[in-house]
C-alpha cells in the first residue's frame, strides 16, 4: 500500500509541486524585473531565489518587496510636512535670487544645499551650536542633564531602547516628568526593541507617558513591514535642545561594555538652535504615523536666538521619501570635495554611485580615506564589507581597520567644509530602506573638530596595504566574494 501512495505520489503529486514552485519563482523574478531596480539588486535576488529553493522565495516575500512608492507612510495632509514644503521652497527661491549673503558659510556649498532642499525639503537653518559627544559617557550624560532640565515636553525616538541599567535611569527620568505634567512621548523601533517586555511599556503609560512601537509586526502582515526599521535617533526638549547621532538607549553603547569587541566607539551630537525645529518636525511627521495624532501647535516649535553660527540642515529619509536623500546628499559632498574625503562608517556597503565617487574623488588626487571596525557584530555584513576593499585600495582609498574595539560611527567630512553625522550607515539599508535622520553641517570650525577626531581614530586603527590584502588565503576572499552577491539585499 505505501509502495503505491508512494509512487502516486512521485508521479501524479510531485511534479504539481515543482511546477506550481517554478511558476511562483518565475511571477517573482517577473516582478522583481517589472519593478524597474538597479540591476546589481534585482540580479541579486533572482541569485538568491536559484541558490536558495523555497528559502529565497520566503526571504523575498519577507525582505523583498518593495514598497517605496506605494509610501508606507502618508504625508497628504499633514501639516508639518507642508510647513517644510513651503520653507523650503521659499529657501530655493532665496537661493537663485541670491539672498545669502556674501559671508555666510551656506554660500560654499550652494549645490549640497539646494540639493538637499529639492530632494527632501531639508531646510537650512542658521544660528545653531553644535557639541559633539564621542563616547557614551558624554553621551547619555549630556542627555541625562537635558532631560532632568525639561519643563513642557520630551520627544525620544530611538530604534533601540533596552531594559538595563541605562535604558531604566531614562525611563525613571521620563516617568518623573510625566507626573509632574510634562508632555513625554516616545516611539521605539519594533524590531530594533524587539526585548522589550509589554510591562516595560505599560509602566510608562501608567505614570502618563505616551509610548508607541513603530511599525509593528504581527503576522500576518509581517510581509509588509519587517523590511522597513525605523533606525533614526532623535531627542527634542522643549524645542530647545536636541541629540542626534549614531547611539541608541542601551548598557552596550557605553564604554568599555563590549568587552568581546573592546570600546563602543560612536558619534553623537546636541544641537541648539533652529535645527532642533527640523528635528521636531522629524519626530512629528513619525508622531502622526504611530499615533495617527498630528500635534501642530506652535508651542512645540518656539522662538529660539542664535546661539551660534553654525549652519546644517536636517536630512530624514526612508520608505517614505521620493529621493534616497541622504545617500544623495553624501554622493554630493564626495564629488564637490577637492582636498579630502574622511569616513568612519561600522558597515561599508556602498551603493554603485557612492562607489564611483569614492574612486573618482581618489583617482582625482583627493584624499580619501575610510575607517572601518576590524570585528563587527554581523559576520555576513563585515564580509560584505571586507570585499570592497580591493578596488579601494587600487583607486587610492586608504582603508584603516578600527583597533580598540567596535567602531559605531557614522560621520563623514570633506574639506573642513561639510560635515555629516547620524544614524544612517554607508550601506543600501540605510540609504533606501531603513528611516534614518542625519545632520549636514556646513561649518569650517566643525569641520576641523570632525577631521581631528577622524584622525584620532585613525590613530587608534591600522591601516591596510594592498600587498597584504591580496596576499591573504583564498578562503577569505571567496567568502567576501559570495557575500557581496547579498550586500543589496541585508
Amino acid at each position: 500500500m505505501n509502495t503505491f501512495l508512494d509512487a502516486f505520489f512521485n508521479e501524479n503529486i510531485l511534479p504539481l509541486i515543482l511546477a506550481g514552485y517554478a511558476i511562483s519563482i518565475l511571477v517573482v523574478v517577473i516582478m522583481i524585473v517589472l519593478e524597474n531596480r538597479s540591476p546589481l539588486k534585482t540580479i541579486s535576488w533572482v541569485l538568491v531565489l536559484l541558490l536558495l529553493p523555497g528559502l529565497g522565495f520566503i526571504f523575498y516575500i519577507f525582505f523583498g518587496q518593495n514598497f517605496r512608492k506605494e509610501k508606507i507612510i502618508a504625508r497628504k495632509g499633514l501639516r508639518n510636512h507642508h510647513r517644510l514644503n513651503y520653507l523650503a521652497h521659499s529657501q530655493i527661491t532665496q537661493l537663485a535670487d541670491g539672498q545669502y549673503g556674501e559671508d555666510d558659510i551656506a554660500r560654499e556649498p550652494t549645490g549640497i544645499v539646494r540639493l538637499l532642499l529639492n530632494n527632501s525639503s531639508s531646510v537650512i537653518t542658521s544660528g545653531n551650536e553644535v557639541t559633539f559627544l564621542h563616547n557614551g559617557t558624554e553621551k547619555f550624560k549630556a542627555l541625562i542633564n537635558e532631560l532632568k532640565k525639561a519643563k513642557h515636553f520630551i520627544h525620544l525616538e530611538y530604534y533601540i531602547f533596552a531594559e538595563d541599567n541605562i535604558g531604566n535611569q531614562v525611563k525613571e527620568i521620563l516617568k518623573e516628568k510625566a507626573q509632574r505634567g510634562i508632555e513625554v512621548r516616545l516611539i521605539v523601533d519594533d524590531v530594533g526593541s524587539w526585548e522589550l517586555k509589554r510591562s516595560f511599556f505599560d509602566e510608562m503609560r501608567e505614570a502618563g507617558i505616551e509610548v508607541y512601537s513603530f511599525l509593528e509586526v504581527h503576522f500576518p502582515l509581517l510581509t509588509s513591514k519587517v523590511n522597513y526599521r525605523n533606525h533614526r535617533k532623535i531627542v527634542v526638549i522643549d524645542g530647545q535642545v536636541g541629540f542626534i547621532g549614531g547611539y541608541n538607549i542601551a548598557d552596550r553603547y557605553k564604554d568599555g561594555d563590549m568587552s568581546s569587541y573592546g570600546i563602543w566607539r560612536d558619534t553623537h551630537i546636541m544641537v541648539k538652535g533652529d535645527a532642533v525645529n527640523s528635528l521636531q518636525s522629524i519626530f512629528l511627521i513619525d508622531w502622526y504615523f504611530v499615533s495617527q495624532t498630528e500635534l501642530s501647535d506652535t508651542k512645540y516649535f518656539p522662538q529660539s536666538t542664535p546661539v551660534s553660527n553654525k549652519v546644517m540642515q536636517i536630512v530624514a529619509s526612508g520608505p517614505d521619501s521620493d529621493w534616497p536623500a541622504i545617500m544623495m546628499g553624501i554622493f554630493q559632498a564626495i564629488v564637490s570635495a577637492k582636498d579630502y574625503v574622511y569616513i568612519a562608517t561600522p558597515y561599508f556597503m556602498p551603493s554603485e554611485s557612492v562607489l564611483l565617487a569614492l574612486k573618482t574623488a581618489a583617482l582625482s588626487g583627493v584624499d580619501v580615506r575610510i575607517i572601518i571596525p576590524e570585528k563587527s557584530d554581523a559576520f555576513i555584513t563585515l564580509l560584505c564589507s571586507r570585499s570592497y576593499i580591493r578596488e579601494m585600495l587600487e583607486a587610492g582609498v586608504q582603508i584603516y581597520f578600527y583597533q580598540k574595539g567596535f567602531l559605531h560611527s557614522k560621520t563623514l567630512v570633506t574639506d573642513d567644509r561639510i560635515s555629516i553625522v547620524g544614524s544612517a550607515n554607508m550601506d543600501f539599508r540605510s540609504f533606501e530602506q531603513n528611516f534614518e535622520a542625519t545632520a549636514f553641517i556646513y561649518d569650517k570650525e566643525t569641520g576641523r573638530e570632525m577631521k581631528q577626531t577622524f584622525l584620532q581614530d585613525q590613530a587608534d586603527s591600522e591601516i591596510i596595504l594592498l600587498p597584504e590584502w591580496i596576499d591573504r588565503p583564498h578562503i577569505e576572499k571567496v567568502k567576501e566574494s559570495f557575500a557581496r552577491l547579498f550586500s543589496p539585499l541585508l
